[in-house]
């Protein structure tokens, strides 16, 4: 077959039509726009507002007491627990040192101005003598009712005063007359004598003298 008979033979072939898509009838329908969320209005703070402030040195004292309540922690070893007891002495001195000292001075040179928080220095005295000896005498109780029985447990023995015998008196007698009586330096207080300058933070013990002793 040659290559005209091909083409007329293509030719006669019937080819079926395509057939045409119909395309599926859409709904648009529109979308529903959500009411705008109402916006609150801003009210400026009214910094006049005393609550709205912490008292400085009542803050820091507050840390502290969080520093007290570690000792309660049961999760921590005895020793360590212990420790936050002596960490919130130490805090104590320093609390002493520099913000109760800023704040008695505020009161000698008569700057009774109260702070933002409302409140004026001998008030903020006053709530930290409140807060300081309570929870002075709680860090106490930790220590003789629940930290030194239990270290007792572990064979570490605190002996007091009215547990000791002849024995342990006469040692403590020892002790004190080789090694510490020598290196006291008694200071008399009277009329004559000012009070001493001492060293910071050194340990010093008053006693008052009665009967042919005193002078």
């Amino acid at each position: 077959m040659n290559t005209e008979a091909l083409i007329e033979a293509a030719v006669e072939v019937d080819v079926p039509e395509a057939t045409p898509v119909v395309e599926p009838d859409i709904e648009v329908i529109p979308a529903i726009e959500a009411p705008a969320a109402a916006v609150p209005a801003i009210v400026a703070p009214n910094l006049d507002d005393s609550s709205l402030y912490i008292h400085r040195e009542l803050s820091q004292l507050q840390f502290n007491i969080r520093v007290l309540e570690q000792a309660l922690d049961e999760s921590y070893p005895l020793l360590e627990r212990l420790k936050f007891l002596l960490i919130f002495s130490s805090n104590l001195d320093e609390f002493f040192e520099i913000r109760v000292a800023g704040l008695k001075k505020q009161i000698t040179f008569a700057r009774e101005q109260a702070g933002a928080d409302g409140l004026q220095p001998h008030q903020a005295l006053a709530r930290i003598s409140e807060l300081v000896h309570g929870h002075v005498d709680r860090q106490y109780a930790i220590l003789n009712d629940i930290l030194l029985p239990e270290l007792e447990k572990h064979q570490v023995r605190f002996i007091r005063r009215r547990h000791w015998t002849a024995k342990l008196k006469a040692w403590v007698r020892r002790y004190f007359r080789d090694e510490i009586a020598p290196i006291i330096t008694p200071i008399g207080l009277d009329p004559t004598h000012p009070f001493p300058l001492l060293v910071n933070k050194s340990l010093n013990f008053i006693v008052e003298l009665e009967g042919i002793d005193a002078f």
